[in-house]
């Protein structure tokens, strides 16, 4: 009976993208929160971003442990899974009662959201290349912003402003959870899933010269998220002059609206080009960020200047995220991909955590938190310049494949792409990066690659 009522293409492809905007929506949901919970507890900054860096963390664990499972087991047994994570997750955050609960709710939360995201960005590819390209490259950051803005208000103007938010997601995962049902599943079981969980970082010879000028940009790019995800909503309150919580999500919601933009203005522009432009955009916003934060007085032409530096350094973010995995990946050879990709989100996300901690200790033990901000852009404009450098620096000696789209776009200040570590699909790879002997498409889920036809405009 359910057979005949499995979803189509098109509702297939709506049901997977709505779940990764709820992941990404529920992870950000507690951002404006934090102040919240704050007042109530009475923890110092320093925990609000080591809460912030446990889910980084977790995620990045998952990514790395469970990011190729579902290409042995199915699609819909780890989405399964991974959703009855997220249930759990929200019924710890709306009953938690401490910061050990809240970490622990974090932890679940980012093992789940990993786990589904990879077994999502395949299965998007899986339905169709071009329309579930599309979904991968929006739902993330699409999910991020909605989640901070819309959390912020149910807080602000909802009753029970530390229990609705969630018990809002939990319904949702239970809708998406029964929609499941009625999914056709696009993979057929095969053994390695145990094999499947070892991680594998690696560098092989011919792409540690492109990893050295992406690393830099790409520890920057992730430092910024963190910074926007931990600090912001003290920042913006320090601004504004109010505690009220809506305003806690609105630089979070910037920052991903614009990472989400450029992905759109760039994805089919050269790798070189979306690079540079990503790291001088980055540079230009938090520098428009520092300044309008300046003595900490607020006014208009502060709060202005703040959200117009954090519109243009999310679109900074978005596209230095893009062209620093493009600048990598065509160059790596099929059997090397899995482990080069861990390695670049390990960098990603030990940029989004480790800094994030840092700055909590220094508001504290240090000049507090606008001082703290100022020292953590002035380091973020440090690594972006570097790795602009290095860019520049490099000339045409290292080789770049310049048509690659990368359609599973970075998810702002929250995961990394859609279709992390494993998935293939989640680069799409046009032109010839290998030998003869081991052609592009080897090992790729069928979709995943297209070649431009001689002569297209590179």
């Amino acid at each position: 009976m359910i057979d005949r009522l499995r979803f189509g293409p098109t509702a297939s492809l709506t049901l997977l993208a709505s779940i990764v905007v709820t992941l990404l929506a529920a992870s950000s949901a507690p951002t404006p929160l934090y102040a919240v919970y704050q007042q109530e507890w009475g923890f110092s900054p320093i925990t609000t971003t080591v809460v912030f860096g446990v889910y980084a963390l977790a995620v990045l664990a998952a990514l790395l442990v469970f990011g190729r499972v579902s290409d042995h087991i199915g699609r819909r047994p780890v989405l399964f899974a991974a959703l009855a994570g997220q249930a759990l997750a929200m019924v710890v955050f709306a009953t938690a009662g401490s910061v050990d609960a809240l970490l622990a709710a974090r932890v679940i939360q980012g093992v789940s959201t990993g786990a589904a995201l990879g077994a999502i960005g395949a299965g998007l590819l899986d339905i169709d290349r071009a329309r579930g390209a599309l979904a991968n490259s929006f739902a993330p950051a699409t999910g991020t912003a909605t989640g901070a803005l819309i959390s912020g208000f149910v807080v602000q103007y909802l009753p029970a402003p530390t229990h609705l938010v969630y018990y809002l997601l939990l319904g949702l995962f239970a809708l998406q959870a029964a929609g499941l049902l009625f999914l056709r599943e696009s993979v057929t079981r095969k053994p390695g899933a145990l094999a499947g969980m070892r991680p594998e970082i690696g560098l092989p010879k011919s792409a540690r010269r492109p990893v050295a000028i992406a690393v830099p940009v790409l520890f920057a790019v992730w430092a910024l998220a963190g910074f926007y995800g931990a600090l912001a909503p003290g920042i913006t309150a320090a601004l504004v002059h109010s505690h009220a919580v809506v305003y806690g999500g609105l630089g979070l919601f910037v920052l991903a609206a614009a990472g989400a933009g450029s992905v759109l203005l760039l994805r089919n522009a050269p790798t070189r080009t979306v690079m540079a432009l990503g790291v001088l955009a980055l540079i230009a916003g938090v520098a428009i960020t520092l300044v309008s934060i300046g003595s900490g007085a607020g006014g208009t032409a502060s709060v202005t200047g703040f959200f117009a530096g954090t519109a243009v350094a999310g679109f900074g973010f978005g596209a230095g995220f893009q062209g620093g995995i493009r600048l990598v990946m065509p160059l790596v050879r099929p059997h090397e991909r899995a482990g080069v990709l861990s390695l670049l989100y390990v960098v990603s996300y030990l940029g989004m955590g480790v800094p994030a901690v840092i700055g909590g200790v220094l508001v504290v033990h240090g000049g507090g938190l606008l001082d703290t901000a100022r020292e953590y852009g002035i380091a973020v404009i440090v690594l972006a310049a570097a790795a602009l450098a290095g860019l520049l620096l490099s000339g045409h000696r290292t080789p770049l494949a310049t048509s690659v789209n990368v359609v599973a776009a970075g998810s702002a200040a929250a995961t990394p792409p859609v279709g992390a570590v494993g998935t293939v699909g989640a680069v799409e790879t046009v032109g010839a990066a290998e030998t003869a002997r081991e052609p592009l498409t080897a090992g790729v889920p069928a979709g995943a690659v297209r070649r431009r036809p001689a002569g297209e405009r590179q």
